[in-house]
């Protein structure tokens, strides 16, 4: 705490002085940094002494952390004067300037912490750029396990439904990616809708070609992110066509809530999700690391979606409406009890066709079907599909669609569908708006080609689609 000239080492070394004083060749390490000591005073016992002193304390003021301590002269009276200065030292100054000695070890410390964090910290900031450089970022991922095992998945979905919940909240969710094991053989169309749990709402629908899904992952998008409050997602796949492309599942887990379901029990989905992955992020923008992305065919905000089949009764009870100047000698149109399929037989000139009375419910918006040649010799045929008023005189209707080729503006026609021997083809309506009333289902066929023989058209897998008007919740209150 006292500095003093080496000059003056002699006459301090000996004296009360000698444990506290740092002499001036002391001072400074070879490299030029300066020793752990803070001089609170200096004292002077020589005229070379103070040279020293005064040589030292410019040397302090240009590093601008240290003061230049205060100079006392002990020429005259060594012994006298040190014993004052030491006792001034040790007194209430000693403490506190040890107290200063061990702050500044401490900030010292501190300073190194500090350091250490700003070093954690950019590395977080440069971990989270990273990952925010994707446009968007998987929330959570059902892996695919993929069985050799597993089968029927594609029959589930033709037959009926696979449901899977999503273990996160809506909130954010920007899209979802599915895996499927394999690519489908023939035509058809996957339907992937999303909806939440809670009240019904409807999200999104897909109806995707085969054609347009890959044997990998494949990423639907949505136009803007799920808002509003917390709620349970839930993701439904259907097909139609003779061989879908079979959904892959992930890895068994302990929770039953969040395996996929079917419509029909099946043993391969006891315990085991669908392959999935969650994104948040930029709507509509696809994950670098995934092939393709699949934009929703239709949005279904503020509706509910049901997913309805035609009764066997009301199938049963088919009647022959055809519109055909030849009158055959066997039953062109029927119902195949054990196949829940109806046949309709087409004729060499007119249409043969089979109604469906009050098939069709109001708020339908999507109806859908497979149909197939049932003879390995069948001729090709046509067929369509028409949704007439419940009123309407349906021989009429037919009678116009065959001489104008287009229905009514009241009724509503599928148009044409090429169906051959050994394929089945799956025919899709998507109305412009859904039905305000009940309906008649009208099953239609025509010849193809000159011949007709053996061209037994079964058309079977009747699927509609209904969406309802959903009222305002608390969680829409809520979110606005």
């Amino acid at each position: 705490m006292v500095l003093a000239g080496a000059s003056d080492r002699a006459e301090l070394a000996a004296g009360p002085l000698a444990h506290l004083v740092t002499f001036t060749d002391e001072l400074f390490r070879s490299d030029g940094t300066m020793r752990d000591v803070y001089p609170v005073l200096a004292v002077v016992a020589s005229p070379a002494g103070a040279s020293e002193i005064d040589a030292i304390c410019a040397a302090l003021v240009k590093m601008a952390t240290i003061p230049a301590p205060p100079v006392i002269r002990i020429d005259r009276d060594v012994d006298g004067v040190a014993a004052l200065i030491q006792t001034v030292l040790e007194s209430g100054l000693g403490r506190i300037s040890s107290y200063a000695s061990t702050m500044a070890t401490e900030l010292v410390m501190l300073r190194r912490e500090r350091e250490t964090l700003f070093e954690n910290f950019r590395v977080l900031e440069d971990a989270f750029r990273a990952r925010n450089w994707e446009p968007a970022s998987e929330i959570f991922a059902h892996d695919a396990f993929v069985d050799p095992k597993d089968e029927g998945i594609g029959r589930l979905m033709r037959e009926g439904w696979v449901e899977q919940l999503f273990p996160v909240s809506s909130f954010g969710v920007s899209g979802f990616a599915l895996h499927f094991r394999n690519l489908a053989k023939g035509s058809g169309e996957v339907i992937v809708t999303l909806d939440y749990v809670e009240n019904g709402e409807g999200v999104a629908e897909w109806i995707v070609p085969f054609s347009d899904l890959a044997a990998d992952w494949n990423f639907f998008s949505l136009p803007k992110a799920c808002d509003g409050s917390p709620r349970t997602l839930r993701l439904r796949i259907s097909a139609n066509g003779a061989e879908p492309p079979a959904p892959s599942l992930g890895h068994p887990i302990a929770s039953r809530r969040y395996a996929a379901r079917a419509r029909t029990p099946h043993g391969d989905l006891d315990h085991r999700p669908l392959a999935i992955k969650i994104y948040s992020g930029i709507p509509g923008v696809r994950p670098t690391a995934l092939p393709n992305s699949i934009a929703p065919s239709s949005l279904i905000g503020g509706r509910r979606i049901e997913d309805y089949r035609l009764p066997i009764d009301a199938l049963r009870a088919v009647a022959d409406v055809s519109v055909s100047p030849i009158v055959p000698d066997f039953q062109t149109i029927r119902f195949l009890e054990h196949e829940d399929a109806i046949v309709c037989h087409p004729l060499p000139a007119g249409i043969s066709a089979g109604a469906v009375a009050n098939a069709v419910a109001p708020g339908t918006v999507r109806f859908s079907a497979r149909a197939t040649i049932d003879h390995a010799e069948g001729q090709p045929a046509l067929v369509g599909f028409l949704l007439a008023p419940s009123a309407a005189n349906l021989r009429s209707e037919i009678a116009i669609l065959e001489r104008e080729g287009a229905a009514r503006r009241s009724a509503y026609f599928s148009g044409w569908r090429d169906v051959i021997a050994g394929e089945s083809a799956s025919i899709n309506i998507v109305l412009d708006s859904p039905t305000q009333r009940t309906m008649n289902l009208v099953i239609l066929s025509r010849a193809k080609g000159d011949s007709v023989d053996f061209s037994w058209l079964k058309v079977s897998d009747f699927r509609l689609v209904r969406h309802f008007e959903v009222e305002p919740r608390g969680e829409v209150a809520h979110a606005q």
